[in-house]
């Protein structure tokens, strides 16, 4: 979850939401010559490419009006997609039951990374449960998380066992 700093959420997400979408989650990647700004945006009606470019055109002329972003950089607005990124812990709760991907900064049990279904959501603990094992993951231990869609657990793929 490279997370865009609190600046960049506080100018975007209003805009987002202005226009009638849910704000996922702002990734921002700088780089020296050619960064990366990613917006995340849903609806209860799902995203097309219209939507995408809507949202893209209001937050590129604030930006280029605010200007909080040094140097060049690439703006990409797109839905967050079957393999949807976690930005928050309250995010987890609507998707209790469902499999999620998840990358941590340091190992629990010997692990750096846990595929298991939500459990359960308390406070910024979310407890996970995969074949034979309960994890119970501090929000700030992860690193990235993901949505894994059923059909990759039924395949066996993204350590489905």
């Amino acid at each position: 979850m490279k997370r865009a700093p609190e600046h960049l959420v506080n100018l975007i997400e209003p805009i987002v939401e202005g226009l009638g979408y849910e704000c996922v989650g702002i990734e921002y990647h700088p780089q020296p010559k050619h960064g990366l700004l990613r917006i995340y945006i849903d609806s209860a009606n799902g995203i097309l490419v219209d939507d995408c470019s809507k949202v893209s055109h209001q937050i590129s002329g604030v930006l280029d009006v605010e200007d909080p972003i040094q140097g060049n950089y690439q703006l990409e607005v797109s839905s967050p997609g079957a393999d949807r990124p976690f930005f928050y812990a309250h995010q987890f709760e609507q998707f209790i039951g469902s499999a999620v991907l998840v990358n941590l900064y340091q190992s629990i049990a010997g692990r750096k990374k846990i595929t298991g279904v939500i459990d359960k959501v308390v406070d910024d603990i979310i407890t996970l449960r995969e074949v034979g094992q309960v994890f119970e993951v501090p929000f700030v231990a992860m690193s990235k998380a993901r949505l894994v869609p059923d059909y990759l657990i039924e395949k066996g793929g993204r350590n489905g066992k």
